[in-house]
């Protein structure tokens, strides 16, 4: 039987979230990062018991953009509301929307070799209209609404198309770009330009200011709150299907698109 001592005080605890995967994306039976799958473990973090700080554990190429945002800003919401520190740690990639989330922290530590930064949007796709019309396929498609066919990859790519694109992504961009600035003011060198999409590594990052410093969780987690403090990691429980072996199955859904993710970074 564990007794309590009275008035013994209890060593810091540090929830750790971690954040690896495609942001979005996913099949069904292997979801990527979203809002909705995250939320239920965001709120544990935050408020069960009396944590010190919240740490992320953050190895993402990026994805979608409108969950990168809901993601971090409920981050961010629950940080504020219950003044807590969140540190976040990047592992091999915090790009893109990896990074969006990694700005959802107060602090960010890299790795020498982590990937962070490309802060850009990205379309990618492919055309088959030559292919389509060499077997003698017809495409047929009839809309309400002169908007209603974009981008479609079996017709010729129209300019005015990619003009609507490129005004999007551009919307996308400066939204991103402004997410920054206000999460890491006073921290970016921005006698350079950091939004291009480029990409830094480890050092390279701490020096444009979009990392704090070199450090990994743990060892910071112990220089930050002592020896005794309790890294607690959090992480959803394996659906029923991987504990029946089915993880093949799941990895060939939407393995190609999560594939090419990753591959942008060497990765």
């Amino acid at each position: 039987m564990k007794l309590r001592v009275p008035f013994r005080s209890r060593p810091p605890v540090v929830p750790v979230l971690r954040l690896s995967g495609v942001i979005g994306g996913g099949g069904r039976l292997s979801p990527g990062l979203t809002d909705a799958g995250l939320a239920p473990l965001i709120e544990r973090a935050f408020r069960k018991g009396k944590p010190a700080a919240v740490a992320l554990a953050i190895n993402s190429p990026g994805g979608s953009p409108a969950q990168s945002s809901l993601i971090g800003a409920r981050i961010r919401r629950l940080g504020d509301e219950l003044k807590l520190p969140v540190l976040a740690f990047t592992e091999d990639v915090a790009a893109s929307g990896g990074y969006w989330l990694a700005c959802a922290a107060d602090e960010i530590f890299a790795d020498e070799t982590s990937i962070l930064g490309s802060i850009g949007v990205i379309s990618a796709s492919f055309g088959f209209p030559e292919f389509l019309a060499r077997h003698g396929i017809e495409r047929r498609v009839h809309t309400a609404g002169g908007s209603k066919s974009f981008l479609d990859p079996f017709r010729p790519e129209k300019d005015e198309d990619v003009v609507r694109l490129k005004a999007l992504q551009e919307q996308i961009h400066q939204t991103f770009i402004a997410h920054v600035r206000a999460r890491r003011a006073g921290k970016l060198d921005e006698s350079r330009d950091l939004y291009t999409g480029e990409i830094f590594v480890g050092r390279q990052a701490v020096e444009a200011g979009l990392a704090d410093g070199i450090g990994h969780l743990v060892p910071v987690l112990k220089a930050r709150f002592g020896d005794k403090v309790q890294i607690r990691p959090l992480g959803a429980k394996k659906p029923i299907w991987k504990r029946f072996g089915a993880e093949l199955a799941a990895e060939a859904l939407g393995a190609v698109d999560e594939r090419a993710h990753w591959a942008r970074f060497g990765l």
